[in-house]
C-alpha cells in the first residue's frame, strides 16, 4: 500500500530560521523536505504517511499578508495533491495558531482535503476556527511536543483515510459544537451514578458535560474623592517607548514593562510605539494617547479632578496571551502599585 501523502506548515521558528527578528520571512515551499516538528511525526506514522513537503512562513508575514498568504498555501497543496494537510502544532503562539487554523480551514473549504492542526485551548485560532476544523488539544508550549505528536499522528491517518472520526474526549481534538446520535455502551443512570460515587469517594472522574470556569472577584468599594485620589495608568495595549526596549512580545506576552513617565505630558510619535501585533498600530503609533491617555490624565491632574497621575505605567500585550499569564501580570502590577500607595487604576486595552 502506498504511503499517505501529507504536505505540512510550520513558521520560521520551528523551520530553525530564527524567531521574532524572522518572523517576517516570506513563504516558501519545500519540496520533498520535512523540517522541526515533521521529524517527529515521520517516526510516528513508519511506513504508513509520508510528509511529501514543507511550507514555512514567518508569522508577521502571514498575518500581515494573509490573503495572500493563504492563497499560496493553497495553489501549493492543489499542486501537490496530499491526503491531508498538516499545520503546527502552534501550541499557545498567538500569530503562529492563527495562520495554522486560518490556512487549514482555506485548504478544507476551497480544496476538500481533510486538514489538522494542534493548538492549546487559549489559542485565538481554537475560537476563530474550532467549528470548521479538527484542532488537537496542546499544552502551552513547545514543550509539549511529544504530547502533541502522540495524539496528532493517528488522528492525522484517520482523517486522510476518510475514516470515522470519534467524539472528542476519545480522539484528543477540541469540541467542534457538533452533536451526533451514538450508542454509548453503559446507559446513562449507570453512568451517572458511578460519576456520582467517585466524587463522594473523592476519587478522579470524568464529567460528560463540562463546564466552563469563571473567575469570581469581588468589586472594591467605588473611589468618593476623585480629587485626593491617585491614579495609576496599565494598559494590555502595548504601549512602549520607541524601540521596545524590554523587547515585549506583539503575542502571548511573557513579561510586562514598567516605564517612568515623570514629567511627561504627552506621548508623542517620537518617543512613544505599540508592541501589539494584533490590531493596526497605524493610530496608536501616531498618537500613543490614544491607547494610553497620559495628555488627558495630566488635564485632568492640572484641573484638580484628579489628585495626581502615578509617575509610572504598566504595560503588556494582551495578543494570544494566556490566561495563566495575564493573571501573573496582574498580581505582580497590583503589588507594586499598593507598594507605591496608588488607589485607582485605569486600564485600557484596544
Amino acid at each position: 500500500m502506498a504511503k499517505l501523502r501529507i504536505v505540512h506548515y510550520i513558521n520560521q521558528f520551528f523551520a530553525q530560521i530564527g524567531g521574532e527578528e524572522k518572523a517576517d520571512y516570506p513563504l516558501e515551499y519545500r519540496d520533498g523536505k520535512y523540517v522541526g516538528p515533521g521529524l517527529a511525526f515521520m517516526q510516528a506514522w513508519g511506513n504508513e504517511a509520508q510528509i511529501v513537503g514543507t511550507i514555512v512562513c514567518g508569522d508577521s508575514y502571514f498575518g500581515e499578508n494573509i490573503d495572500k498568504a493563504t492563497s499560496e498555501v493553497v495553489e501549493i497543496v492543489r499542486k501537490a495533491k496530499p491526503d491531508l494537510f498538516l499545520a503546527g502544532p502552534g501550541f499557545n503562539a498567538g500569530r503562529y495558531g492563527v495562520a495554522c487554523a486560518t490556512a487549514c480551514a482555506a485548504v478544507e473549504e476551497r480544496l476538500g482535503i481533510p486538514t489538522l492542526t494542534g493548538l492549546y485551548v487559549e489559542n485565538p485560532g481554537v475560537d476563530m476556527f474550532r467549528d470548521k476544523i479538527y484542532i488537537v488539544s496542546t499544552k502551552n508550549s513547545a514543550a509539549g511536543m511529544r504530547g502533541a505528536v502522540k495524539v496528532m499522528a493517528p488522528l492525522a491517518l484517520k482523517l486522510a483515510r476518510h475514516e470515522r472520526i470519534g467524539a472528542s474526549v476519545e480522539e484528543g481534538y477540541i469540541p467542534r459544537g457538533q452533536r451526533v446520535n451514538f450508542f454509548e455502551r453503559e446507559r446513562g443512570a449507570r453512568r451517572a451514578v458511578d460519576m456520582l460515587i467517585k466524587k463522594l469517594d473523592g476519587r478522579p472522574f470524568v464529567t460528560e458535560y463540562p463546564m466552563p470556569s469563571f473567575d469570581r472577584v469581588n468589586p472594591v468599594s467605588p473611589v468618593t474623592d476623585l480629587s485626593h485620589t491617585k491614579v495609576a495608568l496599565v494598559t494590555s495595549g502595548g504601549i512602549v517607548p520607541k524601540g521596545n526596549p524590554d523587547h515585549i512580545e506583539s503575542s502571548n506576552a511573557s513579561h510586562f514593562g514598567e516605564y517612568d513617565i515623570t514629567g511627561v505630558m504627552d506621548l508623542t510619535s517620537d518617543a512613544y510605539e505599540t508592541a501589539h501585533g494584533g490590531y493596526d498600530p497605524v493610530c496608536a503609533n501616531e498618537d500613543a494617547d490614544r491607547v494610553l491617555p497620559v495628555d488627558v490624565m495630566r488635564d485632568l491632574e492640572r484641573e484638580g479632578v484628579i489628585g495626581s497621575l502615578h509617575n509610572k505605567f504598566y504595560t503588556t500585550v494582551g495578543n494570544g496571551t494566556a490566561v495563566a499569564s495575564a493573571k501573573k501580570f496582574g498580581g505582580e502590577i497590583a503589588q507594586r502599585l499598593k507598594e507605591d500607595g496608588v488607589q485607582a487604576v485605569i486600564l485600557t486595552s484596544t
